[in-house]
């Protein structure tokens, strides 16, 4: 691989140079660093069918860890026993990362997230008039009592407060900004939330959202969008262009319905495309992916970007011509970051019905098969129509079948 020193073209990435121009870049206000905070181990878990025991949860921290991550969002003590269990076993195993808990906004709930001794405090409470009307059965000013009197508790037994305003995106921003000046004012925050619980903002909205936010409350800004509309990874990084400095996020999506801003792509969008380094360890990030894939019984796309098991399998005949002339010395000319950046394997060229010359040739060289091209591509043939037949890859046996049918021994 050529080493190249712009941003846009590293040795381990390749992405357009369009992203680094003034006149795109103009306007946007980078903070000087960004965190990743994690909340696998309570958004994540709260994915239907996701549970984790309390010794998969303290693995997962350490794990998380490990890679780098700034912050994690050790569960809600108040869900169950076994969940505050959990939380002080990572708090007890002084993890090279900063713990917190969630909790309502509710003086009961603040006292069992100190029992845990954690670092900090996510609150949450209902901040859109109708879901306080409709979900909650609230009045508008229990909601903001609740946040003033839980969050000044909070602040007493010396948690740093990260105040978590549910459904603001869906919220009235003059009724929104004013519960968040109240709790500002007359309760107590260290941090605010940017909160988009059903991920329903558009990418157009976000800097709407983040300026009027900043221009009432003066405090740290947090971003936590959901994939409901697939939207969140977009939200989340022109947040963080408007100053927003920590990111809420979960490892490889998984979360309420259609779960959180994945971890993966958001790190890798900041720094491939923005030249944002939060100093995690990319190359832990399939480890990790694997490991919540295990834990949490789910299966994902085998082409998912980032962390995708078949990510870097070739089957197209163009795609594994360009891999064959180029991979040695411009490898990035046919992907746009290399595996090793995310703790891949090596890429391969696989047989089936989309394979080319090229695929036939560099696998006869592996078996040290010598074919006429005539032969080549009559392996060609069959190759693809045993790979339609089957509906699926053709592994080794059945390849050197074939071969073995048109090439005399």
């Amino acid at each position: 691989m050529a080493a190249n020193m712009t941003p846009w073209h590293t040795d381990r990435w390749f992405v357009s140079p369009w992203n680094f121009l003034d006149e795109v870049m103009q306007g946007t206000q980078f903070p000087k660093r960004v965190k990743f905070h994690d909340v696998c181990l309570r958004d994540g878990e709260q994915q239907a069918g996701v549970e984790f025991t309390p010794a998969e949860k303290v693995r997962l921290a350490t794990l998380l860890a490990e890679a780098g991550v700034h912050r994690i969002e050790a569960g809600m003590p108040a869900v169950s026993p076994a969940d505050a269990k959990a939380i002080k076993e990572i708090v007890k195993r002084n993890l090279p990362a900063e713990i917190f808990a969630f909790s309502r906004c509710m003086k009961e709930d603040v006292k069992r997230v100190v029992d845990t001794g954690v670092k900090g405090i996510v609150m949450e409470v209902p901040s859109s008039e109708h879901i306080i009307e409709y979900a909650y059965k609230w009045t508008l000013d229990q909601a903001v009592e609740a946040s003033i009197e839980a969050t000044q508790y909070a602040k007493s037994q010396g948690l740093y407060v990260v105040f978590f305003p549910i459904d603001a995106s869906r919220a009235d921003m003059s009724w929104y900004l004013k519960i968040i000046e109240q709790v500002a004012t007359q309760g107590h925050m260290d941090a605010l939330a940017l909160v988009d619980t059903f991920g329903v903002l558009s990418p157009h909205a976000v800097r709407y959202f983040v300026r009027h936010t900043r221009e009432r409350i003066k405090k740290p800004l947090e971003t936590h969008f959901h994939m409901d509309f697939g939207m969140g990874v977009a939200n989340t990084v022109i947040a963080v262009a408007e100053g927003a400095e920590v990111i809420h996020s979960t490892i490889s999506g998984i979360g309420e319905r259609a779960g959180n801003a994945p971890t993966e792509d958001t790190l890798l969008a900041l720094l491939t495309m923005y030249g944002v380094d939060t100093g995690i360890k990319t190359e832990r990030l399939t480890k990790l992916s694997r490991y919540v894939r295990k834990i949490a019984r789910i299966a994902m796309p085998a082409n998912r970007q980032i962390v995708g098991d078949t990510l870097f399998d070739i089957e197209s005949g163009i795609i594994a011509s360009w891999y064959k002339n180029a991979a040695r010395d411009h490898f990035l000319e046919v992907f746009p970051f290399h595996p090793k950046l995310v703790g891949q394997r090596m890429p391969r060229v696989v047989l089936g019905k989309n394979s080319g010359l090229d695929s036939i040739r560099m696998h006869l060289e592996r078996i040290r098969v010598k074919a006429t091209e005539d032969q080549v591509t009559d392996i060609l043939m069959r190759v693809k129509s045993a790979s339609l037949k089957k509906k699926g890859l053709l592994d080794d046996k059945e390849f050197r079948r074939i071969v073995k049918q048109v090439v005399p021994r």
